[in-house]
């Protein structure tokens, strides 16, 4: 079937039969050149030579982003194979670190665990790229696992200038980004994490005729194990103690991730303080909401008379995802199709990842601990945003039992960047869509995430503007710009969106999907909703931090407050009476000691970041406003006992700082492993500076609060686990930008009948796209693919897909 375009739309949506288009016309070949180690894919049917000479069209453009340099290098970009293999040579060679290869090291050596680029400072690279001074010079960031210590610390450390040259590169403790200022030491309480989990086993022993009674299974360290361990998250850090709470979970049965939906209500209580196991204490276990202070009361009470066993969670066609039930009327037929008839509508710079769509370019940055950040964001020329990105990650959890109420993951210890996979093209992207790697260290290794970023134009499904009058409609297509990568930290996907549009706005979208953390339903009401035979969905928040470096016609903003009250006030042609009416009232804030607030009710306050030495013809301040597009929220609970100081980031939905080099993050991968006094303590950020016309940073919160309920099994949707914001011009241009676009029409008409249709050139040429039912070709879906970096052998690569369960 063949269907004549514009071959200027932009992009089509079609139900008719998705062709081989969909796995040929535009996916990006793997920049990488790794690429070429990865199995060969099933085979693809292709476009004949000229399958159109005879239909008067020509064949749609079959191309890919087009090919740019960047302006200048890319300074946040990752070290490459041979900076990283060469800096962990280098640090084997110091004796003073007394490293062991982590494949060899046990619970009582130094490994190294982290080798990434350590971002420069913001005034250097302003220097650079601004002023045409010298590229910063590059440094390595590198995390050490001391466990030869009884007590064990996570080093960072600064390492270079890079390249590595004997006599010039140099290490040093890095403490200057962090609050605390240790030597760049933060304690591990995971040193022994293999002994904790034996010591877990021990405790599952002796009391296996339990469970067997109780589920017929046990959990003991084997191969043939039905059950499962494991519990709170960070672990209890209280009066110098450290405390686990844990429970049992039932295995999965098959290839199904459905192990967080199979609580089983039984849970145990030990402190594990210091390296010695000799030294634990068992202090006791929990059953249906009675506490037994050892086992042998707990086992005494369990073969009493009238004690009550409650049922088990057990996986079926409940917690599995494939398609079950009737098919839908129609659904076999293929569904709408979006294409981009022409080939991408923006231009890319593959090794510097630099992308410019219509007026907007960026960089593109990838690290460990958050995945992926923007730089150097620039609209029509102007740098809008000198930085955005993720943060960390917050998934608080409440609930009657001790497992839920102590868990507080914050995800950035786990990273965003390891668990970055491979995106399913036609899925989580158009098939379209320009796809990138990205690569991450961990364990003298460096794994590639094959076609893990993805870049594409979409077209909404509302236009962008529209006006009907009694003789004419004119309507402008909303065409959008997305950056999209998804990481799958633990049982839940995260999706993150970053989308430029037509009007010079930005947004940044987060989604959630996967497996909730769900709780065991007994004694549990006040905390979520009975969901099934023998489960509740545990409550829990979604914090997200963002760091969003606003740079609006150079570096001096100030944050004006423009509120929508209601007043009552007289004017000089209201006879003398009082009118109930609203106006708008203006302020600035001034300083840290008023910077942490949150969107106000009735969504009455405008956020805007200003420059107030830039003002427009009309005498107002020219700047960008912040709106959140969706729910946005941030921590319900106050002065939490999980995090203390671990999360202080999290409980307004905006707070605002001057920009400082020593404040590069709102939080540190390992504030869990010391959350009294972490690494960094955001509250100490606010020390009253001035905020008015300087550098200032503004860190947004988005979020949800998630009490799942039945719809949640067996996996959360992106349709309502969605939190969004955006950030649009106001004043900032004399008028709306979007009018630049083509991807608009006017139909004049008069008496019924059309006199004039104008669509601004965009229709002046077509071309024909074949569709011949086909399948997305998802066989060429791969692993990741990993490097050795000690010793270094770039030419011995394998495939391996790691995930945290």
């Amino acid at each position: 079937m063949k269907l004549t375009i514009p071959s200027t739309v932009g992009l089509v949506s079609t139900s008719l039969l998705l062709g081989s288009l969909i796995g040929n016309v535009l996916a990006h070949p793997s920049p990488d050149p790794k690429a070429n180690w990865v199995r060969k894919a099933r085979g693809r049917k292709n476009f004949s030579r000229d399958p159109y000479a005879h239909t008067g069209a020509t064949a749609c453009v079959d191309s890919n982003a087009t090919k740019i340099t960047a302006p200048y290098k890319n300074v946040w970009d990752e070290l490459d194979d041979t900076e990283a293999a060469a800096v962990v040579q280098w640090l084997f060679r110091q004796p003073e670190l007394n490293l062991t290869v982590s494949d060899q090291a046990g619970n009582w050596d130094n490994a190294i665990l982290l080798v990434e680029l350590m971002r420069p400072n913001k005034t250097d690279v302003l220097n650079y790229i601004d002023h045409k001074g010298a590229a910063p010079p590059v440094y390595a960031h590198v995390v050490i696992d001391h466990r030869a210590s009884v007590e064990p610390y996570y080093g960072d450390l600064l390492v270079g200038p890079l390249p590595v040259k004997n006599g010039t590169t140099k290490w040093e403790p890095l403490e200057y980004p962090y609050t605390r200022k240790t030597q760049g030491h933060v304690r591990n309480l995971d040193a022994d994490d293999t002994l904790q989990q034996s010591w877990l086993y021990n405790l599952s022993a002796s009391i296996s005729d339990i469970t067997l009674d109780l589920w017929n299974g046990t959990a003991l360290g084997l191969d043939n194990d039905t059950l499962d361990i494991w519990g709170i998250d960070p672990l209890w850090q209280d009066d110098g103690r450290i405390v686990r709470w844990d429970t049992w979970w039932n295995y999965p049965v098959d290839e199904f991730d459905a192990e967080t939906l199979l609580p089983l209500g039984l849970f145990v209580k030990s402190d594990v303080t210091g390296r010695d196991p000799s030294k634990w204490k068992l202090e006791g276990w929990l059953y249906n909401d009675i506490f037994y202070e050892t086992t042998k009361e707990f086992r005494k009470a369990y073969f009493s008379p009238g004690f009550i066993k409650l049922g088990a969670n057990v996986e079926g066609d409940w917690a599995r995802t494939d398609q079950q039930g009737p098919v839908l009327p129609m659904d076999k037929n293929y569904p709408p199709l979006a294409v981009a008839p022409t080939g991408a509508r923006y231009s890319v710079d593959v090794a510097r990842k630099y992308v410019e769509w219509m007026d907007f370019s960026f960089y593109v940055g990838f690290s460990r601990d958050t995945g992926v950040s923007l730089y150097d964001i620039r609209y029509k020329g102007q740098r809008v945003l000198y930085e955005l990105g993720l943060q960390e990650a917050l998934a608080h959890y409440a609930g009657n039992d001790p497992v839920q109420s102590g868990t507080s993951y914050l995800d950035s210890y786990y990273g965003f960047g390891p668990y970055a996979f491979e995106l399913l093209k036609g899925y989580d992207c158009p098939s379209y869509a320009t796809y990138l790697n990205t690569s991450f260290y961990i364990s003298e290794t460096t794994h590639t995430h094959l076609n893990s970023l993805c870049l594409f134009e979409f077209d909404a499904d509302f236009s962008m503007q529209r006006h009907s009058t009694s003789s004419y409609v004119s309507s402008t297509k909303n065409i959008y710009f997305t950056l999209r990568s998804v990481s799958t930290v633990g049982n839940y996907d995260y999706m993150f969106s970053y989308s430029f549009y037509m009007d010079g706005s930005i947004s940044v979208e987060v989604r959630a999907s996967g497996y909730i953390q769900s709780a065991y339903y007994a004694n549990n009401g006040d905390y979520g909703y009975h969901i099934h035979d023998s489960l509740s969905g545990s409550m829990h928040d979604h914090v997200l931090n963002f760091k969003a470096d606003f740079d609006i016609l150079g570096l001096d903003n100030t944050i004006e407050l423009v509120n929508v009250v209601p007043v009552s006030k007289s004017y000089p042609w209201s006879g003398g009476k009082t009118r109930n009416t609203m106006m708008l009232e203006r302020s600035i804030v001034e300083s840290e000691n008023d910077s942490r607030f949150n969107f106000a009710a009735n969504a009455a306050t405008q956020v805007k970041v200003i420059n107030m030495d830039q003002r427009n013809k009309y005498g107002e301040y020219r700047g960008y406003r912040i709106l959140p597009s969706t729910g946005v929220s941030h921590l319900t609970v106050e002065e939490s006992s999980n995090l203390v100081n671990a999360a202080r980031w999290a409980g307004y939905d905006i707070q605002v700082t001057k920009q400082h080099d020593t404040e590069p993050r709102s939080a540190h991968a390992y504030n869990s492993q010391d959350v009294s006094n972490p690494p960094v303590n955001f509250d100490e950020f606010f020390n009253g500076e001035n905020l008015t016309q300087t550098d200032l940073v503004l860190w947004l919160n988005l979020g949800m609060h998630h009490v799942p309920h039945t719809g949640d099994l067996p996996n959360t949707v992106f349709t309502t686990a969605h939190s969004g914001i955006q950030f649009f011009p106001t004043n900032y241009l004399l008028g709306d930008p979007s009018r630049e676009t083509v991807s608009m029409v006017r139909i004049n008409y008069d008496n019924g009948t059309v006199t004039e249709v104008d669509t601004f050139g965009q229709k002046d040429n077509s071309c024909a796209v074949d569709f011949t039912p086909a399948e997305i070709d998802l066989w060429s879906y791969h692993g990741d693919v990993v490097v050795r970096k000690f010793p270094y052998d770039p030419n011995d690569p394998y495939y391996e897909t790691d995930s945290i369960v």
